[in-house]
């Protein structure tokens, strides 16, 4: 489990129960108006980095968070009892905190509040949704379009190939490889057809029907002897063949 969200759960005795080292890997933990008033026993969870408490009780404490959840980036505490800096001040011990809403907390009231949580937390970028050039913070969600745009334009560059020269180079050298393989493809159907006519010629000429020689009466007479004119004449039929 990396998300949970326990909003409207009430808490027995303002304090957490349920919650221990099996969920190790949660990354966003939300318990919004459960009546919670202490974080001590919030198990170790030191992959958290999103933590919602807005709409309870919580008047102290908040050193447990550096302790407990030493990787968080975004904590709010708004609607909770937080009335002066010096509850505050036990948030500077978390590092990677860029984010902290205390919206409808009584220390907002303290004259300069903006001022001194930024001077005294000089690690976080947002208080109450906005820097402090009166920048409104992204939205998670927006964040998570932009790191997916990000991957988005990654995916296309690999898509989109080499360079447009490196293809234009390509081409013209399997043009130049065709115009060599029409070259001696040309050359060698000419000699194809050399070699088809002759062949042709040859077999034309070696089958080319001998003359007949034609002889005489008298001398088939002559030669055929005894078997007078019937092989005569039937000698005549066969060889016109």
């Amino acid at each position: 489990v990396t998300e949970l969200v326990l909003d409207n759960c009430l808490c027995v005795n303002g304090e957490i129960e349920g919650l221990n080292d099996t969920f190790k890997k949660l990354e966003f933990l939300s318990m919004a108006n459960v009546e919670l008033s202490s974080l001590a026993r919030l198990p170790s969870l030191n992959k958290l980095r999103k933590l919602e408490l807005s709409d309870n009780i919580i008047s102290g404490g908040l050193e447990v968070l550096a302790e407990k959840c030493p990787n968080l980036t975004y904590l709010n505490l708004s609607g909770n009892k937080i009335k002066d800096l010096s509850t505050v001040e036990a948030l500077q011990n978390l590092k990677n905190l860029k984010s902290l809403d205390l919206f409808n907390c009584e220390i907002t009231n303290l004259e300069d509040y903006r001022e001194s949580i930024f001077e005294l937390l000089q690690q976080i970028t947002y208080l109450d949704g906005f820097d402090q050039e009166d920048n409104e913070a992204p939205d998670s969600e927006e964040e998570d379009d932009e790191d997916g745009d990000e991957d988005d334009e990654e995916e296309e560059e690999d898509e989109a190939g080499p360079p447009e020269g490196y293809e234009e180079e390509e081409e013209e050298e399997e043009e130049d490889e065709d115009e060599d393989e029409d070259e001696a493809g040309s050359e060698l159907g000419e000699g194809e057809e050399e070699v088809g006519l002759s062949y042709l010629m040859k077999e034309e000429i070696q089958g080319e029907r001998q003359p007949i020689q034609f002889l005489s009466y008298t001398s088939l007479k002559m030669e055929m002897g005894d078997l007078g004119e019937l092989g005569i004449t039937v000698f005549l039929h066969y060889s016109q063949y």
